[in-house]
């Protein structure tokens, strides 16, 4: 989009103050967006149904304006959407389980970091009665921030039955496994 000569130039006098503007004008604007897209949900969501809508307003009132920020390309950028994070689980949670292997022993994991998203349940209707599917739910794994004694920052942790003292296994699913390390980590420069 070509901007008109007079709205360029005066910008460019704005010079070091071009930022905290910038970020008010965007800020204003989303105000006004958000009005609008509030407006319009709130008139379509609960009307047309085939039933009296139970709506209570809580989808519209969801709505928000994200801070102003700069993306990684350098352009101020705000958003208008939903407040909650819908497809941002919350903080990373360890995860321990263990496996059977072929042989009859168990292999433990650990996943140091785990994201998960919002749990999605699918629904099939059919008449007037609505089939409820297993809920699903998808998590990201991610690299610790902690270094290990090895001086890594890993996103597993593996240790298999009778291959690691007893204790670890007892207490494996009560507390987060740190490897042992017999070799001091060499330094990488």
């Amino acid at each position: 989009m070509k901007m008109p000569e007079d709205f360029l130039l005066k910008i460019s006098k704005l010079g070091s103050d071009f930022d905290s503007v910038a970020d008010t004008v965007l800020q204003a604007g989303g105000e006004v967006v958000l009005a609008k897209v509030r407006s319009n949900l709130s008139s379509v969501v609960g009307r047309g149904t085939k039933y009296d809508s139970r709506t209570t307003g809580e989808l519209a009132g969801a709505l928000g304006l994200s801070p102003t920020k700069l993306n990684r390309d350098g352009n101020h950028d705000i958003k208008v959407g939903f407040a909650e994070p819908r497809s941002d689980g919350g903080d990373p949670v360890a995860v321990g389980f263990r496996a059977k292997k072929s042989n009859g022993k168990y292999k433990y994991y650990w996943l140091y970091r785990v994201k998960f998203g919002i749990p999605a349940t699918n629904l099939a209707t059919k008449g007037d009665s609505i089939t409820f599917s297993t809920p699903t739910i998808e998590g990201t794994i991610l690299r610790r921030n902690k270094a290990d004694a090895g001086g890594k920052h890993p996103w597993k942790a593996e240790a298999l039955e009778g291959d690691v003292p007893t204790a670890t296994i007892t207490n494996w699913h009560k507390e987060v496994y740190e490897p042992t390390y017999t070799t001091t980590p060499q330094n990488q420069g």
